[in-house]
């Protein structure tokens, strides 16, 4: 009987309403980071640099709404396209369902707290650097994390 399931566990990524959708995002702000990528081993390094626009004190975006006309190279997640993105991190809900795997219990809609990433160490660093406040040749020296 679906009555009693979340609507994560009956739905599809492409059914979902737009409210739904945006309730899986965990919070994280894993995707508001610089990614590196190196093409020939196509291993993918998180660094300590934050978009322009992520506040990450709040882990949130400051104008959503306008990211993507704001930040040309901002991806907006879509049923569509979250398989091909790799660079999300395997703890993304998006990825994890696209991936037919379970929500994490750190998840705010399983654990009912915002702040159960931070506290099960998912969440980015309050300390994350601006971009506009670093020099792209620094990027590399800026490597935290190997995905």
């Amino acid at each position: 009987m679906n009555k009693n399931k979340p609507f994560w566990k009956t739905k599809s990524l492409s059914e979902m309403s737009d409210e739904e959708w945006e309730s899986l995002c965990d919070g994280c702000g894993r995707c508001c980071i610089y990614i590196l990528h190196n093409e020939d081993t196509g291993d993918v390094f998180e660094t300590d640099v934050g978009c322009k626009l992520f506040d990450p004190k709040k882990r949130a975006c400051t104008n959503y709404a306008n990211r993507s006309k704001l930040v040309s190279d901002c991806v907006q997640l879509t049923p569509d396209n979250v398989e091909r993105l790799h660079w999300m991190p395997k703890t993304c809900a998006y990825r994890r369902l696209a991936n037919g795997k379970e929500l994490k219990d750190w998840h705010p809609l399983i654990s009912g707290d915002r702040e159960s990433v931070a506290r099960a160490g998912i969440a980015v660093s309050p300390d994350l650097i601006p971009e506009n406040e670093i020099d792209n040749d620094l990027l590399e020296s800026r490597i935290t994390k190997v995905r």
